[in-house]
């Protein structure tokens, strides 16, 4: 199974970005695909969770700014960040745990950088 992100970049405090992860590999959909941010030596933290029916989860510091979702059919997730800080900018991974099975996936990683 592969995870591959795209969509980071650099904007302004107030700009957008949306973030596109598809996986690859598996035919059965995820029992959770999310979202994670880490900075250079911190741990990784979750921003964003959804399950296959639409329960999601929010990171308290992004809820009201960020949305997730997700396209069963294609393996997909997504996230849309409005209103961007500079405290948003880190590393931005995909997580995904498939059903059954005691294993989880990441994706590569992708920059996320806002300027004041």
């Amino acid at each position: 199974v592969e995870l591959v992100e795209s969509g980071g970049g650099s904007v302004q405090a107030g700009g957008s970005l949306r973030l596109s992860c598809v996986a690859s590999g598996m035919t059965d959909s995820f029992k959770i695909m999310a979202w994670y941010r880490q900075a250079p030596g911190d741990k990784r933290d979750l921003v964003a969770m959804m399950t296959p029916g639409g329960v999601t989860d929010y990171a308290d510091s992004v809820k009201g700014r960020f949305t997730i979702s997700r396209d069963n059919a294609k393996n997909a997730v997504y996230l849309q960040m409005n209103d961007l800080r500079p405290e948003d900018t880190d590393v931005y991974y995909c997580h995904a745990e498939p059903f059954g099975l005691p294993v989880y996936y990441w994706g590569q990683g992708t920059q996320v950088t806002v300027s004041s």
